[in-house]
């Protein structure tokens, strides 16, 4: 796992933002084929951490069902190897709590990047 950071600060619930953070780096490890790289930075008025792996990634049109509570694009996985699908949904929501987005696009390696953006203090 490689990880770039610079100091930011947001205000919330840190067992919550932990648990956001928690979800998306077990669900990078879970579909990474090798490599992990975490991020975390400033974009104007926002903290930005974006989580990237070099898996399969998201298609385009499953990127918001993937948010959706008990949606798990591999069903051929046994719930003990792949989870309830409800660490995504759970992340979203906590993140719109705290006044904030969670959205999925391409990374760079080919496979997902999630990008968290929480408003700093």
């Amino acid at each position: 796992m490689t990880v770039e950071a610079v100091d930011v600060e947001v205000a919330g619930s840190r067992s919550r933002l932990g648990r956001v953070i928690g979800n998306l780096l077990d669900n990078a490890q879970r579909h990474a084929r090798s490599a992990v790289g975490v991020t975390v930075r400033r974009d104007g008025a926002w903290a930005v951490v974006e989580v990237a792996d070099d898996g399969g990634g998201v298609a385009e049109a499953d990127r918001e069902r993937i948010f959706e509570r008990f949606v798990r694009l591999d069903e051929t996985r046994g719930r003990d190897d792949g989870g309830a699908g409800l660490g995504l949904a759970i992340a979203r929501d906590v993140a719109a709590r705290h006044g904030g987005t969670l959205t999925v696009r391409d990374a760079p390696a080919g496979g997902a990047l999630f990008e968290l953006r929480l408003p700093l203090v």
